[in-house]
């Protein structure tokens, strides 16, 4: 228990070593001391609470918030002190927002609960006593051997020991750790892979040593120490052997595994850290203006507390005859009086601070992050993907982003690739009809000609003499053109991780060399989608892969069996760029097939055409082909040997061993003879190139990451319209040095001061971008400041963040929002500020990661323009409004001091306190905050310019927020004087010459208050629905109705009553209604005369639009539906209104859309879901 408690306090961790040991079937040696280590159960926990801890846990972290502690403060002040309002004005609203969040996050935990319970509780077999013993997920011990069924989920991260397949292999599906859809292969050491049995694993004496758990799913490092007849057997094991926790077995029977890694140690568990907290502009802002007010708080407190005193000064109005102070009041430190008066005035003025500001703006993002789901104008139908928000906080910053990073593969492009051209041996060919065709004349002009080579097919006369066991490069005949070609989709064929499903091979691969050869009984599963096209065309060219087993690797060669046995594979890994394979031959040889990128596969030839595949290469990228080039090596015995021990002792070690991996691969992957390149396209998404150009409209600078080389990003960017052909394209390419690195980009932000007329495009790739990071941060950052597009190729994931971190920091600090699909593209997508996933093919993980997933990249607009355009425009209304209606609120109090000689006399009644901000002027501003259109969303999507009005957080600059602030004082003094000179003291205002007393003035006063904010609000909309319309007169009428009861009864829990009959007699008196009426209508008089005067001179661009479109055929921001023509007797009244106020009633006003209309043909609704046809309108 001890010693539990102190690794929860961090003093005794549990892992004390940078490896673990772990028994199988938990036999610890008999022999000598031994303690086992400990480890933890295989509970997965994903709750935060329990029910012990939920209450002060959730209060402590509620707390924490600036407002929720502030009213915390003032609520205590309220209980020790004597203050002017009761502790309910400040206690009931805290109680109701903490309550409400509480009730919240239970839920949501409740629900977390119950899926812990789900999992945990679920059964499982697992070998004890020489016997499958079924128990719970959760009582999984470290050291277990556990059987999986076919389909089923891994309970606990497994080293695989057998399987039902004679090799130890197994398929999983990782789709819920990593997204990728494909099937892996995992295989199990060859002396446990025999142990099929539980008998006979119950005879397995072995020790697996492994790393400590880490959170990377694809780094795995251990060995396990088999002992077999008094000799131990060291094996290596990697991520090949680990089975996750959260993987899905595929197309076997059963395995068996001993659990390494369980519960929250579990490499799904690790990565279970939530992402770093992002907070919006809008966001930063509010604590701005909270900070203001709570400056103007205290001013106020202070003004008072000093005024009383001054005021105090005369011993009359220090102690008048109708107020003695008692013995202990005249004897009481005048200090402390100080302080507890000034403390009475923060109580008084406290609502100043909008408390239910969190709740609504928390409730405001919840609710309208549905509203992108349900857009089907963001379904994709042929993925049937709908748009996803995974972090609605950030909802008002999709309308304020300046720069968007996007991948290009997968997000610009189909991520579908077609194989197009490959360079063999120097000769270049190309896919036509299914047939490969070398360029040269066609087969009519030279028909027989076999110096002209315009098909392979024409070769298979010759195949006859082609022998699998003869590798040369030298074309001497059409014979060893054969063996080239041969060679060539051999190593296609053969270097590969792809699996497939269902092997059924009888009909395939018995004609010539074309079509006819298509896998169409074989289907291909790949990580990549460049593999599985790579190895469908080498089938279609008679070079079929047929599927392996255990380590043979199974070709047909034009209709002729071999067997390839698959001694390593060299992984694929981001620094290297390729990845080799290295099998034995049908003829005994050991051969090395290596795949990658021209720069990383050119250098380490020292054989084939290099320099005209070199162009080749060049060639395929300017057509925007994606590029891989093909090398082989073969062995000696005594050179196979050497590396064979080498890789053997890299493997095996638990220390640093990705260095001596990469060190062994450096060694083998040198001398290497090129055998040619392969071209594959990927298609370009649907209206890339508008959706690039509307953002460029927009004033948002688009940046391409991406590591393709730098001829194809180049193409791409040309042809999706990121790159003009009038553009003037800088390259900052191949810097070796920092000195060179720097003249260069000198001499870049010269050339774009000389020619600043025309607009400039940079390309830069990552080894130079390394050097210009290093070094000339300042200096690169100007130069991709001044230019219109900038192009990064050959980026690692890692350059990628960095990039979009440096603008992030950068003087002007900018709002980012990086797209992509891969799992490449996370650390990019984490950095930026907005983060938007594509659901691709590349799997998951980049949606998972994100705050937004998207099925195409031309969603973007619609998400930027449209929605980030309307969540921006309704809560920076929101907020100002809130300040607004608060400062409207207790300025009048503030006021009314000066005729009470600050005496804390509170000017409204304690239930009106509590019930202004969470009753009477609460769900007007909500209701605006959801449904709010001020434009129509057509109009917004194809004008991008109307983005620009709102980039910058323009409608919550420190002038707009002191518009509102200035208004809500002047609308206060209105209130205030209009009804303190409108029944002054002279004045009967009842027929029976009866005055109206404090609570009378001070409920004329808040009378006015709700009818004038809630009237601002419907002033400030444009877009009415029957909910508007429900909720703003719907809370003016409630505000009377509930007046009429509390006043109109003596309620029996109330300790006082001062209201009794006052709001029934303020309401009898036809001064009081003309006094409100008058005071309304001046108060809005002056913000109409204002808006009035603003648009007739100064309109801004959406003003011009909502004019224009008053006076076009679209008559109305509706989005719902249509409405029949018909007008009203006040029709011209009406037109006049919308041009002045800018806004439509969908009631009576009509909408029509012409079959030309340049936006969609069909009308998706926003909030309806309901398509219009363009007809019905």
């Amino acid at each position: 228990m001890w010693r539990w408690v102190r690794q929860q306090l961090g003093f005794d961790p549990p892992h004390q070593s940078d490896t673990r040991t772990i028994y199988i079937a938990n036999r610890f040696p008999q022999y000598g001391h031994y303690t086992p280590q400990k480890f933890i159960d295989n509970r997965i926990i994903s709750s935060k609470y329990t029910v012990w801890n939920f209450v002060p846990k959730n209060l402590f972290e509620q707390f924490r918030r600036v407002a929720n502690f502030y009213f915390l403060i003032i609520f205590l002040v309220q209980l020790m002190i004597d203050t002017p309002t009761s502790p309910v004005t400040s206690g009931l609203p805290l109680f109701f927002v903490i309550t409400v969040t509480a009730i919240k996050q239970g839920y949501e935990d409740w629900l977390r609960h119950i899926s812990d319970n789900e999992v945990n509780g679920a059964p499982v077999y697992v070998v004890r006593s020489g016997g499958l013993v079924t128990t719970r997920s959760k009582n999984i011990r470290v050291g277990d051997i556990v059987r999986v069924a076919k389909n089923e989920i891994f309970p606990a991260d497994l080293v695989l020991l057998s399987s039902d397949r004679l090799d130890g292999s197994c398929h999983v599906t990782t789709a819920s750790l990593d997204g990728e859809t494909n099937l892996k292969t995992h295989v199990a050491v060859p002396e446990t892979a025999v142990l099929q049995t539980v008998a006979s694993l119950d005879t397995l004496i072995a020790v697996v040593e492994c790393q400590q758990p880490e959170a990377d799913l694809y780094r795995f490092m251990g060995r396990m120490t088999i002992t077999q007849q008094m000799e131990e057997i060291v094996r290596p094991l990697g991520p090949e052997s680990l089975l996750l926790r959260g993987a899905r077995l595929k197309n076997t029977k059963e395995i068996f595994g001993v659990a390494v890694y369980t519960g929250m140690e579990t490499k799904m568990a690790l990565n279970y850290k939530s992402k770093s907290q992002k907070r919006s502009a809008v966001e930063k802002s509010m604590n701005t203006f909270l900070i203001i007010y709570l400056i103007i708080l205290i001013s106020e407190a202070i003004i008072s507390t000093i005024l009383k005193y001054t005021w105090q000064a005369e011993e009359k109005w220090d102690e008048p005859w109708y107020n003695q102070k008692t013995e202990h009041q005249r004897n009481s430190s005048k200090i402390l009086k100080f302080i507890s008066d000034f403390l009475a005035f923060l109580v008084l003025y406290n609502f100043i601070i909008p408390i239910s500001l969190y709740v609504t703006v928390e409730l405001q993002k919840f609710l309208g992050s549905f509203f992108i789901g349900w857009d089907l104008d963001l379904y994709h139908e042929e993925s049937d993907e709908k748009a996803q928000v995974n972090t609605s906080d950030l909802n008002e910053e999709l309308g304020q982003v300046e720069y968007v990073f996007t991948d290009k593969t997968g997000t610009l492009t189909e991520n579908e690739m077609q194989f197009r051209e490959c360079s063999i041996n120097g000769t270049k060919y190309q896919e036509i009809n299914g047939r490969l065709v070398s360029e040269g004349p066609t087969p009519d002009s030279s028909e027989g000609n076999l110096s002209y080579l315009t098909s392979l097919s024409h070769l298979n006369n010759l195949s006859h003499l082609a022998t699998s066991s003869s590798f040369r490069t030298s074309p001497e005949n059409g014979t060893e053109l054969i063996k080239e070609h041969d060679l060539f989709f051999k190593a296609v064929s053969l270097c590969h991780t792809v699996q497939i499903s269902s092997v059924q091979t009888d009909s395939i691969g018995d004609g010539p060399w074309q079509s006819s050869f298509a896998p169409a009984q074989l289907e291909y599963y790949a990580s990549s989608p460049d593999e599985k096209a790579l190895v469908e065309a080498a089938a279609r060219f008679g070079i079929v892969f047929v599927g392996n087993s255990g380590e043979i690797m199974e070709v047909k060669t034009l209709g002729k069996l071999e067997r390839y046995k698959l001694l390593h594979i060299l992984e694929f890994d981001p620094d290297r760029r390729r990845m080799s394979v290295i099998v034995q031959a049908p003829s005994g040889e050991k051969l090395l097939f290596v795949k990658g990128a021209e720069s990383s596969i050119l250098p380490e030839c020292i054989g084939g055409e290099i320099e005209k595949t070199r162009i080749h290469v060049d060639e395929f990228a300017l057509k925007g082909l994606r590029t891989l080039c093909m090398a082989y090596r073969q062995f000696t015995s005594k050179e196979y040997e050497e590396i064979n021990r080498r890789l053997f002792e890299a493997r095996t070690a638990l220390q640093q061993r990705e260095e001596k991996l990469a060190g062994v691969f450096q060694f083998i992957e040198k001398d290497l003879i090129l055998l040619g390149a392969t071209a594959v396209e990927d298609k370009l998404q649907d209206k890339v190139r508008e959706t690039i150009e509307a953002l460029r409209m927009a004033g948002i600078k688009v940046w391409v990451l991406t590591g393709d080389k730098h001829e194809t990003a180049v193409s791409v960017s040309l042809s999706c319209g990121h790159f003009h052909r009038t553009m003037n394209i800088l390259e900052l390419l191949n810097q070796k040095s920092d000195s060179e690195c720097a003249e260069k980009l000198g001499q870049l932000a010269r050339r774009i001061r000389e020619d600043h007329v025309i607009q400039h495009g940079l390309v830069v790739d990552g080894t130079s971008l390394s050097l210009a990071l290093r070094e000339h941060e300042k200096l690169f950052m100007d130069v991709c400041r001044n230019c219109s597009a900038v192009m990064c190729c050959r980026m690692a994931p890692l350059q990628k963040a960095k990039v979009i971190r440096l603008i992030k920091i950068s003087p002007e600090k900018p709002i980012t929002l990086a797209i992509g699909d891969g799992a490449n593209d996370v650390s990019m997508i984490q950095e930026a500020h907005v983060g938007i996933g594509i659901m691709g093919k590349e799997g998951r993980q980049a949606a998972r990661n994100s705050d937004y997933a998207i099925a195409r990249f031309k969603f973007l607009s619609k998400l930027l323009f449209v929605h980030g355009h309307f969540y921006y425009i309704r809560i920076a209304t929101l907020v100002q409004y809130f300040f607004y209606k608060n400062v409207c609120f207790i300025t009048p109090q503030f006021l009314y001091q000066f005729y009470c000689l600050f005496s804390q006399q509170t000017l409204y009644d304690s239930v009106y306190l509590t019930l202004y901000n969470i009753c009477f002027t609460s769900l007007p501003i909500l209701i605006y905050s959801l449904l709010e259109q001020h434009i129509d969303p057509h109009v917004l999507q194809n004008k991008p310019t109307l983005y620009r009005d709102i980039s910058k957080n323009r409608q919550l600059s420190m002038k707009t927020f002191l518009y509102w602030t200035i208004l809500g004082f002047s609308h206060a003094f209105i209130f205030f004087f209009g009804s303190y000179f409108l029944i002054g003291k002279d004045t009967s205002l009842l027929g029976n010459g009866q005055m109206f007393g404090n609570w009378t003035f001070g409920t004329l006063v808040f009378t006015v208050m709700v009818i004038t904010v809630t009237a601002k609000m419907a002033l400030e909309t444009h877009f009415w629905t029957w909910i508007n319309h429900l909720v703003t007169w719907g809370s003016i009428l409630f505000y009377f109705v509930f007046s009429l009861f509390y006043g109109g009864i003596l309620w029996p829990f109330l300790s006082s009553q001062n209201m009794y009959f006052v709001f029934i007699q303020l309401l009898s008196s036809g001064s009081a209604w003309f006094a409100i009426i008058l005071m309304v209508v001046t108060c809005l008089f002056l913000d109409i005369v204002k808006k009035v005067f603003d648009r007739q001179f100064h309109p801004t661009n959406i003003e011009k639009a909502q004019l224009t479109e008053t006076n076009s055929s679209i008559k109305c921001l509706d989005s719902m539906c249509c409405f029949s023509e018909g007008e009203t007797a006040c029709a011209s009244v009406g037109r006049m209104l919308e041009r002045v106020i800018g806004r439509c009633s969908p009631s009576h006003v009509s909408r029509s859309w012409s079959a030309s209309d340049p936006f969609y043909t069909n009308d998706r609704s926003i909030l309806t879901l309901s398509t219009m046809d363009s007809s019905t309108c």
